[in-house]
């Protein structure tokens, strides 16, 4: 994997998060693929409970500045960065004080999802993509994890498709296990189809629940990972059916090479 360069987006990474699926794996491939030689960047959200002084986090004024439009709504981009200590990996963070200061990542105290968390995830795959265009930095394969950053892979397919500097770009998502219950805002498909995002290609948002969400990525992007040993048999099918290359769960003793050969085959 030497010199290839791969974006992962993620919506939780240690060790700016707690410790689970998504946020370890979402740091374990990029570290392997950097000890490979590999070009990688990591893009996150950047909520309120990460700390700053403790990670060292400052703001890049160069990239910050823009708004993106929400919905009709002009909200400004804030990017943030930061390097993962001994690893020489950095993380860049896409801030918005109206979206992301609360101390919490999805919820709040009483475990209730926040009500913006569908704008939220928009204007994170906006920002990713329009800092990526300001660091003129091409991936060859975007890779994708966790439902926060699912709408990335949409934006791609339709909002930035005639942006040539993706042309060759491939994108991956890795499919986890149940992460929310409920369902996001019911007007989520209104405000994508606001951007001029055709309504059939996100019909399954009319009911924006996890599994949903988690479709419409997987139908946006050129392969797919299985990262939960324990899938729902619903998610399964859908990956099986969609005849998009897909890399079957590997444990984490075996992760590493598997994930290098099922990205050689998309290169």
């Amino acid at each position: 994997m030497k010199d290839k360069r791969i974006l992962y987006v993620s919506s939780e990474v240690v060790p700016y998060l707690a410790e689970n699926e998504v946020s370890l794996m979402s740091y374990d491939v990029p570290k392997m693929i950097n000890d490979q030689e590999g070009q990688i960047r990591i893009f996150m959200p950047r909520y309120g409970n990460i700390n700053e002084r403790r990670h060292q986090l400052h703001e890049v004024i160069r990239l910050s500045g823009m708004n993106l439009v929400v919905n009709d709504v002009d909200m400004p981009l804030i990017i943030k960065v930061a390097s993962i200590p001994k690893e020489r990996i950095q993380v860049y963070f896409i801030d918005n004080d109206e979206y992301f200061k609360r101390k919490a990542t999805f919820s709040d105290e009483d475990g209730v999802m926040y009500p913006d968390n569908d704008e939220r995830a928009i204007f994170f795959a906006k920002g990713v993509v329009e800092t990526v265009k300001k660091l003129n930095w091409v991936p060859d394969i975007i890779h994708v994890h966790g439902w926060m950053a699912s709408m990335l892979p949409v934006y791609m397919k339709h909002f930035y498709k005639d942006e040539a500097l993706f042309s060759e770009t491939k994108i991956v998502t890795s499919v986890y296990g149940q992460s929310f219950d409920g369902n996001l805002d019911a007007e989520m498909i209104n405000k994508i189809k606001f951007d001029q995002i055709p309504s059939d290609a996100i019909s399954d948002l009319e009911l924006p629940n996890y599994e949903n969400l988690i479709k419409t990525s997987i139908a946006h992007s050129d392969a797919v990972i299985i990262a939960s040993e324990n899938l729902s048999s619903s998610l399964t099918k859908f990956i099986e059916s969609s005849k998009k290359p897909f890399l079957p769960f590997a444990p984490k003793d075996k992760f590493a090479e598997a994930y290098t050969t099922f990205y050689k085959k998309m290169l």
